[in-house]
């Protein structure tokens, strides 16, 4: 009986044993399927994440990395690239600021895709394969998609030309875009393109200066615009003289002047290689007025293998909640620079100070073939200085607009330091020609230094005019000075009000009973009352700007 007790008592720890065995075995395969990396589990998220946005077919990376039968065959050299960390392409300096679109992959990833090389690039359960979901395609189906008015033909000669073409918006009340997505049509030859926003008034006005060619006013070259004295065409590109005057440092000039700042309402977007389409959050748009053509500046470039041809389209999405904040453009630009021949480490700087509080939200570093390097200081009015953005390594072949994680206060009286350094020299593999000096120009083979900087404002007012009664604009009649030879002097006339300086009389449309507009810009105008209702002064804000003029009659 005990030896039947002791039989039993062994089956059942041999079987418990062999249980336990088979569960280990079964739990360290599992482990083991686990550990190896595959394509459709662990890779193709990655690619997916931070690849496939550029690398996919008409796009601008020379091959397609969306499936695995595209990516196998360049395994060895994707590791090979993201180890070194030159892909995904990010030149900024991790040491300043904070950017939401930071391509770099993580140590971790890192080590998956080179692991999964490692391990023969396996391609995995086809179940576990995601779907393909970059940031370009989390855009909504856009609104209105605008088209260059037919095909545009380049010859088979090699070319580096200015083209732009007047697209209508049609829009009969103004529009507020938040996301704006340009297509190129041919991106082998589509080098960069801006698109502006021409209203009514400044349509009139352009048509009065630059004469289109006769039967259409809706395409047109640089060389039918109004040029400046300091410049020269080439082609149908411009360039800064050489005998112009020279100033590097243009943090020494004046904010208006050509080493200063433009700004500009007027910008909807820009395309250039490596730069991701405009999407701004709920709630901050760009204002498109009622009536307002769409300007497609086309830069194209190339090589002389044959003719081209090309028809860009720019899609975009409109705001679908209340517009709190209107995007604006600032840029921070030197046009007054000279590169002299072989100069290795040419440094240019340029300055803006900003004369409103503004909020900024995204950064773009533009230069051409010679760019070095950029860097972005803010001055704040209490001496403070930060760092906002470093680019050591620029790329012209990789132009990354630098968004920032969340939006950062700038207040009023800040100093925009923008840094560029230039190299001319035989070393730098890109340069077509060290032996000549270089001044800023339109074309790739000249250079341009603009440090871009976007930025938010409150919602102005509404564009809607209104009638108010016109004895109320005796009160606002009369002289303002911003600056000793700086004024504007305010007269009625009739029903209307206007405003008058340097010789030129401007209508002001009453938006509220204080505040007025010019439809010809994206300007407001408030006049402001003392505690005993006497207006004794005008407010002028226009993009970044507020300009305080005291009356002085």
């Amino acid at each position: 009986m005990r030896r039947s007790h002791r039989a039993i008592a062994v089956i059942a720890i041999a079987a418990s044993m062999s249980l336990w065995v088979g569960a280990s075995f079964a739990e360290r395969n599992a482990d083991s399927r686990d550990s190896q990396v595959t394509f459709n589990k662990d890779i193709a998220p990655i690619l997916y994440r931070h690849c496939v946005g550029c690398h996919r077919p008409g796009d601008i990376a020379p091959m397609s990395l969306g499936t695995y039968e595209e990516v196998k065959g360049y395994a060895a050299l994707i590791r090979e690239k993201v180890i070194a960390r030159e892909m995904p392409p990010w030149h900024a300096d991790p040491r300043f600021g904070q950017f939401a679109n930071d391509r770099r992959l993580t140590q971790q990833e890192i080590n998956k895709i080179s692991g999964w090389v490692d391990q023969g690039a396996r391609q995995g359960d086809p179940i576990q394969l995601p779907a393909v979901l970059n940031e370009k395609e989390k855009i909504s189906e856009p609104d209105v998609v605008l088209q260059m008015p037919e095909e545009y033909r380049l010859d088979a000669k090699a070319m580096d030309e200015y083209v732009y073409f007047r697209i209508p918006t049609h829009f009969k009340e103004d529009k507020w875009a938040q996301s704006v997505v340009f297509r190129p049509g041919n991106r082998r030859v589509v080098h960069h393109a801006v698109a502006f926003i021409e209203t009514p008034e400044r349509f009139a006005e352009s048509q009065r200066k630059n004469q289109a060619p006769p039967g259409r006013s809706d395409v047109w070259t640089i060389l039918d615009t109004e040029i400046s004295p300091i410049e020269l065409m080439d082609g149908t590109t411009r360039r800064v003289k050489l005998d112009a005057p020279v100033q590097d440092n243009g943090c020494l000039s004046p904010d208006e002047d050509a080493g200063g700042g433009f700004g500009s309402n007027e910008i909807l977007s820009v395309y250039a290689p490596g730069r991701e389409a405009d999407v701004w959050p709920a709630g901050t748009a760009r204002r498109i007025p009622a009536g307002s053509n769409i300007i497609l500046q086309m830069h194209y470039s190339k090589a002389s293998v044959g003719a081209e041809k090309d028809r860009t389209s720019v899609a975009i999405g409109m705001a679908r909640t209340p517009v709190e904040n209107m995007v604006g453009t600032r840029g921070i630009h030197n046009e007054m620079f000279l590169i002299p021949p072989g100069a290795e480490n040419r440094t240019v700087t340029a300055c803006w100070t900003f004369q409103r509080d503004v909020r900024l939200i995204s950064l773009m570093p533009h230069m051409h073939v010679r760019g070095n390097s950029m860097r972005y200081e803010a001055i704040y009015p209490g001496g403070r200085k930060e760092t906002l953005l470093s680019v050591p390594r620029y790329s012209f072949h990789w132009q990354t607009l630098y968004e920032l994680k969340a939006p950062l206060p700038i207040p009023a009286g800040t100093r925009v330091m923008v840094t560029a350094t230039y190299d001319n020299s035989a070393h730098n593999p890109h340069n077509p020609d060290p032996s000549r000096a270089v001044r800023n120009g339109s074309a790739t083979y000249d250079e341009m230094m603009i440090g871009f900087v976007n930025y938010t404002v409150p919602k102005p007012l509404d564009r809607r005019v209104m009638r108010i009664e016109p004895a109320l604009y005796d009160a606002y009649a009369g002289e303002y000075e911003l600056s000793p030879g700086a004024s504007v002097k305010v007269l009625r006339k009739g029903d209307k009000l206007f405003a008058e300086t340097e010789g030129q009389l401007v209508e002001l449309f009453p938006v509220s009973e204080a505040s007025f507009i010019i439809k010809a810009r994206d300007s407001q105008l408030t006049f402001v009352k003392d505690s005993e209702g006497r207006v004794v002064e005008l407010v002028i804000a226009f993009s970044d700007k507020l300009l305080h003029f005291k009356r002085t009659g």
